[in-house]
């Protein structure tokens, strides 16, 4: 039979590639995202095939619907099959609400929460061919709590959740799990295009009840968590890995 596949986009550095290398680890192959830093994307690969898996790269935009559909049919022609989808591509343009130019919001729209649907919508032709799978999705604390310059982001975010209480239950009759897992402050590279990056990891260093801010390794265990079997009565949830953080906020 052949080795169970996953989808990880967003997937050529920080969190992402993070998710795809411990899919490896239990033996999925993986399919590889990127939207611009190839040689980044090929260092995952790299470290998926040392693992004894195999890796398939694909540039695509996910905001742009077409490029979502290419993705999936080269999935469909190198492997026949997808079982877990994690969706982690994220971008967007970090201005207050009030500063915000509606090119802003669509890019940030478009790859965050659109990205969201049309994947999984896309996945989900592949899982119900091999009798269901796994979705999960990463979301944020600016979905549920005022962050500075977050606005559109923490807006996708929040339509993220949404998301994935509606498809959890639309998708139920196909065996398909659908969850979310939102982070505290990570220290990765997406990090450091908040103005006010040093302020956030200072606060998340001080300010948070479990003595430590979160670590990628923190966020990558409950997707783990998610994709196992042991969560399969968990539907249409977003668990929040943040050491506590946010039940000090307001």
């Amino acid at each position: 039979m052949a080795n169970k596949v996953a989808l990880v986009t967003g997937a050529s550095r920080g969190l992402g590639g993070a998710i795809a290398l411990d899919l490896a680890e239990m033996g999925y192959d993986l399919v590889i995202n990127y939207a611009r830093s190839r040689s980044k994307a090929m260092e995952v690969a790299e470290e998926i095939e040392k693992r004894g898996q195999k890796a398939l790269l694909v540039k695509a935009n996910v905001g742009d619907v077409k490029k979502i559909k290419e993705m999936f049919a080269q999935i469909q022609d190198t492997y026949g099959r997808l079982d877990v989808l994690v969706n982690n591509a994220a971008s967007g343009v970090l201005r207050p609400a009030m500063e915000l130019e509606e090119r802003h919001w669509d890019w940030t729209m478009d790859i965050n929460s659109k990205a969201f649907l049309f994947c999984a919508r896309e996945a989900s032709k592949l899982m119900e061919k091999n009798g269901g799978g796994k979705i999960v999705s990463i979301s944020s604390l600016g979905s549920i709590r005022y962050i500075e310059n977050y606005t559109a982001v923490g807006v996708s975010k929040a339509a993220i959740e949404a998301l994935t209480r509606y498809l959890a239950v639309e998708l139920a009759p196909k065996n398909i799990c659908v969850n979310a897992v939102s982070g505290g402050v990570l220290d990765t590279d997406a990090l450091s295009h908040f103005p006010n990056r040093e302020e956030m990891l200072e606060d998340a260093r001080k300010n948070t009840p479990a003595g430590r801010m979160v670590e990628i390794g923190d966020m990558v265990k409950a997707v783990r968590f998610f994709i196992s079997d042991d969560a399969f009565m968990i539907r249409g949830q977003t668990i929040i890995v943040d050491g506590g953080r946010s039940l000090l906020l307001n």
